[in-house]
């Protein structure tokens, strides 16, 4: 990533965004940073994310807008349902609107006249004793225009980038990669993790669960204090360069487990155009080769959302009863007093100790503390 390099004029209307306490006072906040930022390569994802959120702060405006004079229409916005929300995003043609209807309950109108999905539309995957909500977002066809497709996507546990194998996919998807990365949403595990936390005393504060590359922690405090945040509490895991903080600061990125679905594989020449999306994504991101027509991967993708998501399921149980039917969903690595909490704070607080049921312990039921790290399947009783 190229350093931003901001001048001090441009960082002190970037700490003017922080202070807007309404829609419209944060739009003419971020129009005057935007006015301010350099115009050379290193700021060049940054003009584009603040375009972004311009867009969407325009949208949102409008809305407001719209439900105060008690108009009304379809929304943006998608209820999250199931072990979690996946969304579709494409260009326009790609076959998502078939894919949709092939994996889930919906019915969405399908057409081979380009831009036909003009909103959202959500449909439930079964996956053995889970749903996943698939959410077809509508195509990707310009930064600005896509301000809510990439709101949605933002908001998303996880994407599904379809490519269509009837035209060039490596096009497709490098331009898909990067249009997400303008807004600040990465599809590759980033080394870095990093939080920040504004708070109103305390100066900056700074935990690194991992370490800082050619810089110290005065640097990172520093470099805060200059975008005028002189309260803060921020949080480093993995390893993170000085540029990767200011990256944190400006842009906010996500990273969002995603997928790769090369779709219309039944056509002829697509296993060429397979072979060199493959060597493209090096392994870096899960691809998997769908027809809508023919119902190829389908068996594959439940298994390997739930997989990319790193979830586990875990059935609980009163004393003398049997285990639940439907699973608490939760992610690997959670502890049992984790998911006390999750069922209900007050479970949390009075927990005891549980009794788990596991085909990998010795015997069954095992009673454990509270640090316990459950897995896949196992069945949890609590005792508070």
């Amino acid at each position: 990533m190229s350093p931003v390099n901001l001048p001090p004029q441009a960082r002190a209307k970037w700490a003017k965004t922080l202070e807007a306490r309404t829609p419209e006072e944060r739009l003419r906040a971020l129009q005057e940073f935007l006015s301010s930022i350099p115009d050379h390569k290193g700021a060049s994802k940054l003009r584009a994310h603040v375009k972004h959120q311009i867009a969407v702060l325009r949208r949102t405006i409008e809305e407001q807008r719209t439900r105060r004079r008690g108009g009304g229409g379809p929304s943006f916005s998608v209820e999250k349902e199931g072990a979690a929300q996946i969304v579709l995003l494409g260009f326009t043609n790609a076959g998502k609107s078939s894919l949709l209807q092939a994996l889930t309950n919906a019915k969405p109108e399908v057409s081979e006249q380009p831009y036909t999905t003009k909103y959202p539309a959500p449909g439930m995957m079964d996956y053995e004793d889970l749903k996943f909500q698939l959410v077809e977002a509508p195509p990707l066809r310009g930064l600005e225009r896509d301000a809510p497709t990439l709101s949605l996507a933002r908001n998303a546990d996880a994407l599904m980038l379809v490519v269509d194998l009837a035209e060039d996919p490596v096009a497709q998807l490098s331009a898909m990669v990067e249009e997400l990365r303008d807004v600040g949403i990465v599809v590759e595990k980033p080394k870095a993790s990093i939080e920040i936390e504004r708070q109103t005393s305390g100066g900056v504060k700074i935990v690194v669960m991992g370490r800082l590359m050619h810089c110290t922690e005065q640097d990172v405090a520093k470099l805060l204090t200059s975008y005028g945040m002189r309260h803060a509490l921020i949080k480093i895991t993995g390893e993170a360069t000085l540029d990767d903080v200011e990256d944190a600061l400006l842009r906010k990125p996500v990273y969002k487990p995603t997928m790769v679905l090369a779709n219309k594989a039944d056509l002829p020449g697509s296993k060429d155009k397979l072979k060199k999306l493959e060597a493209y994504l090096a392994g870096k991101i899960p691809l998997i080769a769908t027809s809508a027509v023919q119902g190829v991967g389908r068996e594959d993708l439940g298994k390997e959302v739930f997989r990319v998501l790193d979830l586990i399921r875990v059935y609980t149980k009163e004393p003398g009863e049997p285990p639940s039917n439907e699973p608490l969903v939760v992610r690997r690595g959670s502890t049992v007093l984790e998911v006390a909490k999750r069922i209900h704070k007050q479970l949390g607080r009075s927990f005891k100790y549980a009794k788990v049921w596991s085909k990998r312990l010795p015997f069954s039921p095992q009673r454990v503390g509270p640090s316990f790290i459950l897995e896949d399947r196992d069945v949890v009783e609590i005792k508070a």
